[in-house]
């Protein structure tokens, strides 16, 4: 079966490097999925979901945004932040939810509101990773 070759990389240090036979992920104009031999495009991510999909198996990280590009089989993912389901913090994650949500019930310009609201959609993501994981007891893709 045919595969990608995917690398996920933030400014602070690589997070993913392998072979996947599928990406799932949160594009600006809506989520996607990216299968061998896909055209060659490039797309920002929105915070959300990234989906990885190899021999059957899906691992879920939380990206909070940045780009994707496609290249022939290869796919590279800057991501502002990457975080595997393993490594969330769901207190933390939570705290972030509120505070974005106590932020929002404010009136706010539209800079502050951008800023809340993407705070709250990144939340939001983690939050969903880590529960997802727990309940299907996910296998981690290393």
């Amino acid at each position: 079966m045919a595969s990608l070759k995917l690398e996920i990389v933030t400014a602070e240090s690589p997070v993913f490097s392998g072979e996947v036979d599928a990406i799932v992920a949160p594009g600006v104009m809506g989520q996607f999925t990216v299968l061998p031999h896909h055209a060659s495009f490039m797309t920002m991510l929105e915070p959300g979901e990234l989906c990885l999909r190899v021999g059957g198996q899906e691992t879920f990280m939380a990206v909070s945004g940045g780009f994707l590009e496609v290249n022939e089989d290869k796919v590279i993912i800057l991501a502002d932040a990457a975080e595997r389901a393993d490594d969330i913090d769901a207190a933390r994650a939570e705290a972030a939810k509120k505070r974005a949500q106590e932020q929002m019930r404010r009136p706010l310009t539209g800079p502050e509101l951008a800023a809340a609201e993407a705070a709250l959609r990144r939340s939001l993501a983690r939050l969903r990773v880590s529960e997802r994981r727990k309940k299907r007891g996910e296998r981690v893709i290393t």
